[in-house]
């Protein structure tokens, strides 16, 4: 692995509401370092999932990072930041250019989707930060024939 792995997770609560961010980043050598942060601003659950990006974005740029594989399972963040034909969210329009700008500042960088279930310690990170529980997830497990 050359690259950093990063998982990065936002929450507002409520939504609207303060807005928590948190992340995970794995460093090529498996190095892990940690985000957890609250906000004492209001917002939404994408602007929060925005500002979490850019947060991750700027400590990995303080750790020396140059090749990013980013999983966020925001599908609006993911599409306004790495797509060209993502329709503007114009109250966040602002946002999203700065997060557009410091995410191509990297040599290498690529921002994909991934499920929310598999974005689960970036999400405690967030959500610990607002002081709100961990979310539990319940195991599905089916029946065999």
């Amino acid at each position: 692995m050359d690259h950093w792995i990063v998982y990065c997770d936002g929450s507002a609560m409520p939504n609207p509401g303060r807005m928590g961010w948190g992340a995970v980043m794995t460093a090529p050598d498996g190095t892990r370092h940690t985000l957890s942060h609250a906000s004492q601003a209001i917002g939404c659950n994408n602007e929060a999932e925005v500002r979490a990006l850019l947060a991750t974005l700027q400590a990995l740029k303080r750790l020396g990072a140059d090749s990013l594989l980013i999983h966020c399972d925001n599908s609006v963040v993911v599409e306004q930041v790495s797509g060209d034909k993502a329709k503007p969210v114009a109250r966040l329009a602002a946002l999203f250019d700065e997060a557009r700008t410091l995410f191509n500042s990297f040599q290498q960088a690529t921002l994909i989707w991934t499920p929310r279930h598999r974005n689960g310690e970036a999400d405690a990170l967030a959500r610990t930060a607002l002081g709100a529980p961990e979310k539990r997830v319940a195991k599905v497990t089916r029946k065999r024939r």
